[in-house]
């Protein structure tokens, strides 16, 4: 499969780059690249971008000084050929290099892979993000895009791409049944179904001339993951990313729901092995803790290995691991996807054993210098979108707008009003709230005032387009009371509308494409 550039990125991605340690020749196998699924928004391919970067930051001496006794044969003989390269746009290209070099190398070879991942294609390598996207340790590199591109240009960097292609169609190759087995296994699990058409992606990049670090980050829907090839595959990290993509998005999409655990995390916080980029990160820390505890179900593991397991997340700051992989159990015989039940597994914790557990967790100490060195192998940096940013900063408007979805379960309009209307009272334009009264409206058969909230949602100044759940299923209900009072054509415009949400829940979707069939089908059957 031709892997795809970013070039319709909304915020950052998910890069981690995987070094390996194994040298071995690597014989080249011409081939027709396999896919992972015949149309998916899940590839494994090479990208020219990067290996472009990887050619140029060799040529300019990076790693020159290092030994190559543990490297792959193929990353050895492309160092020493790129040494020699000679000409004016290699000049530029190591006068660029060496401005920028930084004493952590490291850190330095970060913000080139970063370069790779989101610059488009050849010949120009400009950035597939607009400036206030880009990654920070991106804004350092300015300007390298057009060396770059003078650089690919004056080597024939290109030509030199396609003679390598075999060796990476050789490791494409063997990724692929493994990688297709962690991606059916997880997508089985949760019952989650890939749906090309949705903007979030999840690329698996070969690269074999990066080195042996882990790196993870995640800037937004778009997740990359840097294989260097070795004869083991990295099935742990690759699933540890993969259950990011499939679950990162639902504390997002959920935001009142975990709000009432909160106090677990305030606790959890004050460990000092937590990521110091989830100590203020709510939404991040709560996914993370999801991540591990599906992870240990899917794993091979005796119950004492598990045990073990949950003692050291509990000692690591992550307090929810335990109970979420407690409730997963339901979960399992259940048959709604994780997408749909996961408000059902965050209610069915007990917060007030949780927050009293919490407290009396033995936190593991500092881990030392070595320590530090084994947990830092995948350093994951968050800076995915914060949506939907419709949530007041205020726990006890939280709580009443969770009471006020509480009661519209039960079906108590009259409880679920006053909630909604109490914190109205406090922020009128609050979307949750006037959701929750348009909710109130159906469960009255109240169509004129639940036209009236929902198209206060779904157009003008008041819209929630912050808040893909609220936006979509507004006008599925909106289209519900267009069509009973008889506008078939106003209905059907609606639920195309909740179609081209994006970041609608699949369910919302659904909906809407089912009533949209069945509206088409009975406007065919009343035609003459």
């Amino acid at each position: 499969m031709i892997f795809k550039h970013f070039e319709k990125l909304s915020i950052g991605l998910l890069s981690l780059v995987v070094w390996t340690t194994a040298a071995r020749a690597q014989a080249p196998i011409p081939r027709q690249r396999p896919h992972v699924a015949p149309v998916t928004n899940i590839t494994v391919d090479g990208n020219e971008a990067m290996f472009t970067t990887m050619c140029a930051l060799y040529a300019s001496g990076f790693e020159s000084d290092v030994s190559t006794d543990n490297w792959s044969a193929f990353r050895s003989q492309m160092r020493d050929r790129l040494l020699k390269q000679q000409g004016p746009a290699v000049d530029a290209v190591r006068q660029f290099y060496r401005q920028h070099e930084s004493r952590n190398s490291a850190e330095m070879l970060s913000r080139y892979v970063w370069f790779g991942i989101v610059s488009g294609p050849a010949p120009k390598f400009q950035p597939a993000l607009r400036r206030d996207e880009l990654p920070p340790d991106m804004l350092t590199l300015e300007g390298f895009s057009e060396i770059l591109s003078l650089y690919y240009t004056e080597q024939h960097i290109g030509q030199l791409w396609r003679q390598v292609q075999p060796i990476y169609n050789q490791e494409i190759e063997r990724l692929h049944d493994p990688i297709s087995e962690i991606v059916l296994v997880a997508n089985s699990y949760l019952r989650e179904l890939n749906n090309p058409g949705q903007l979030r992606t999840f690329s698996i990049i070969v690269e074999p001339l990066v080195g042996r670090i882990t790196n993870v980050r995640n800037f937004g829907d778009h997740y990359a993951i840097i294989l260097s090839g070795s004869e083991d595959i990295p099935t742990d990290v690759v699933r540890h990313a993969f259950l990011h993509f499939l679950l990162d998005p639902l504390p997002l999409m959920y935001p009142h729901i975990i709000a009432v655990k909160r106090p677990v995390y305030e606790l959890a916080a004050k460990a000092p092995r937590l990521s110091p980029d989830l100590q203020d990160d709510f939404p991040s820390w709560f996914a993370e803790c999801t991540v591990r505890a599906v992870e240990l179900k899917l794993k091979r593991m005796s119950p004492s290995e598990r045990e073990v397991a949950l003692s050291t997340n509990d000692a690591d700051g992550y307090a929810l691991v335990r109970p979420l992989f407690k409730g997963l159990a339901d979960f399992e015989k259940n048959e709604p996807s994780m997408r749909n039940y996961f408000p059902e597994l965050v209610r069915n914790m007990d917060v007030k054993a949780e927050v009293a557990r919490a407290a009396s967790l033995k936190f593991a100490p500092e881990a030392s210098s070595e320590q530090s060195e084994q947990l830092g192998a995948e350093a994951l940096n968050r800076k995915r979108r914060i949506t939907p940013a419709t949530l007041p900063d205020d726990p006890g408007t939280i709580a009443q707008l969770t009471d006020g979805e509480r009661f519209i379960a039960d079906r108590n309009p009259r409880a679920a009003e006053a909630a909604f209307k109490n914190v109205l009272a406090k922020y009128p334009d609050q979307i949750r709230a006037w959701y929750g009264l348009g909710l109130v409206a159906l469960l009255d058969h109240d169509g004129p005032r639940a036209k009236q909230v929902f198209g206060r949602l779904t157009t003008g100044d008041h819209a929630a387009t912050r808040d893909p759940m609220v936006l979509a299923w507004s006008h599925v209900y909106l289209a519900r009371v267009l069509d009973e009072e008889g506008q078939l054509e106003q209905s059907k415009s609606e639920y195309q509308a909740a179609l081209a949400v994006e970041g609608a829940p699949v369910k919302a979707q659904q909906a809407a494409q089912t009533e949209l069939g069945n509206l088409n089908l009975r406007k065919s059957a009343e035609r003459p």
